[in-house]
């Protein structure tokens, strides 16, 4: 109990100290959560959403991994992270295997510019993937203890419901205060667990459900890069204001505004021309690339079967033989479909001049 007497330091941590492991907290399969604290007593001062880098000893010589920080500055008597290990994972793999109370790290930060303090609204729409869910953490937390009722749609993406980080934290969390509101969706249920959540991949269809006013709220999204980029152009397809959009992801770390990437993202063009072949009915039709390839069958005429058009039953489903589509479908069409050069005409734009079997 001695450690718990002397709670503050008289200065805010420097990563001129090193860290000391203090606890270790098992999540899932090949994932925990690892609490520091600072020898000297100092406390702990940052962003909720930004990282912190760590030199490990692993065999051969140290490397240093960048994690995001899990705890919240709103308790800044420790820093936790929380790490997933994965196939070729070394610095995080002998965290797992090595790392335990009464060891000490050198570290650097915490920097990063993802943090929704920087970007003060009413509303938020957390989305994240697997370990993506580490920033929106740290910030539901922050919220949480601000003592303020927060509004959050806390959209969360995992494998499996046992694979969900963090799930029983948020879910006393959301008990409690009805502001927060929780959606998870995962691949595939657990073996002899029911699961009455959402399944599939994440949507349009699903978004709109799990967030009526996704429009009017701030996103912040963290996960894997093709999760995040299939959000951006759900969102994109959708009408959202992208101004509002903001992302972290699992690659460089982003330190500062300047060393944000630019996304390249398909916005389409009303004033943009397109023209799409039909190539079994010989007809040629000049369009907008707005305009969708069942939408412009039918203006000439053509029937091709459709049921949701929403990209989610695949019964306009069609071969392309040539140019590009823009698609934003909703799970109608399979991965091996899409190699194959299958589209679903409700929901494809063409890009320039395409081709289809029609």
């Amino acid at each position: 109990m001695a450690v718990l007497v002397k709670a503050f330091g008289d200065r805010p941590w420097k990563d001129d100290e090193p860290l000391e492991c203090v606890m270790v907290v098992p999540e899932c399969t090949d994932t925990a959560t690892f609490t520091f604290r600072a020898p000297s007593g100092a406390w702990f001062d940052y962003q909720p959403g930004q990282f912190i880098t760590l030199d490990l000893p692993v065999p051969g010589g140290n490397v240093q991994r960048t994690y995001t920080i899990s705890s919240s500055p709103s308790r800044p008597l420790s820093i936790s992270v929380t790490v997933k290990a994965g196939p070729d994972s070394i610095g995080t793999r002998w965290m797992l295997d090595h790392l335990r109370p009464g060891m000490r790290l050198k570290a650097y930060g915490p920097s990063g510019i993802f943090s929704f303090v920087k970007h003060e609204a009413p509303k938020y729409l957390f989305i994240s993937a697997g370990s993506g869910i580490t920033p929106v953490m740290s910030m539901t937390t922050w919220a949480w203890d601000s003592g303020e009722m927060p509004d959050i749609v806390f959209v969360h993406a995992a494998r499996t419901p046992s694979e969900i980080i963090f799930r029983q934290r948020l879910e006393g969390m959301a008990d409690r205060v009805p502001g927060l509101q929780l959606r998870f969706t995962v691949e595939q249920s657990d073996p002899f667990r029911t699961w009455h959540g959402y399944s599939g991949r994440l949507n349009q269809i699903m978004l709109g459900l799990m967030a009526p006013d996704y429009l009017e709220r701030e996103v912040f999204c963290c996960g894997p890069e093709p999760f995040m980029q299939a959000v951006r152009d759900m969102l994109i397809a959708l009408g959202f204001d992208m101004d509002h959009y903001h992302q972290e992801s699992f690659g460089a770390p982003i330190r500062t505004e300047s060393d944000a990437p630019v996304l390249d993202d398909v916005v389409l063009d009303d004033a943009a021309g397109a023209q799409i072949t039909f190539a079994a009915s010989g007809i040629t039709a000049k369009c907008a690339e707005t305009d969708t390839v069942l939408a412009v069958a039918k203006a000439n005429g053509l029937n091709i079967p459709s049921g949701c058009t929403f990209g989610l039953c695949g019964t306009c489903k069609i071969r392309k033989t040539s140019g590009e589509v823009h698609m934003v479908h909703n799970g109608g069409i399979t991965d091996d479909d899409i190699e194959a050069g299958y589209i679903l005409a409700c929901c494809s734009h063409p890009m320039g001049a395409i081709a289809v079997e029609v």
